[in-house]
């Protein structure tokens, strides 16, 4: 019986270097909220926080948790209430308007 052992997959972050906005101006101000919202109650915002803040509909603050996560903008744990986590690094998020 014979053992393969693999190299760890060369990281590709380097290689990319992008130098455009990765976000829309209104993403940016979901991620901005989220951040500062943690930051400030040292907990994630619920869905319901940012539908009033924002001013928008139940379906459309999910469409945009959503869109976020699957750009890769932030994470969540399934079925794990305020479990939002921002991955933009904070230099790169705009000013909450």
């Amino acid at each position: 019986m014979r053992t393969h052992r693999f190299s760890p997959r060369p990281s590709f972050k380097a290689s990319f270097n992008v130098t455009r906005k990765p976000y829309t101006q209104k993403q940016g101000q979901y991620l901005a909220f989220i951040y500062h919202y943690t930051k400030i109650h040292l907990v994630a915002p619920s869905e319901a926080d940012m539908q009033r803040y924002f001013r928008v509909t139940p379906p459309s603050v999910h469409q945009m948790v959503l869109t976020l996560e699957a750009n890769g903008f932030i994470e969540r744990t399934p079925w794990e209430a305020r479990s939002i986590r921002v991955l933009v690094p904070r230099e790169e998020l705009p000013d909450l308007e």
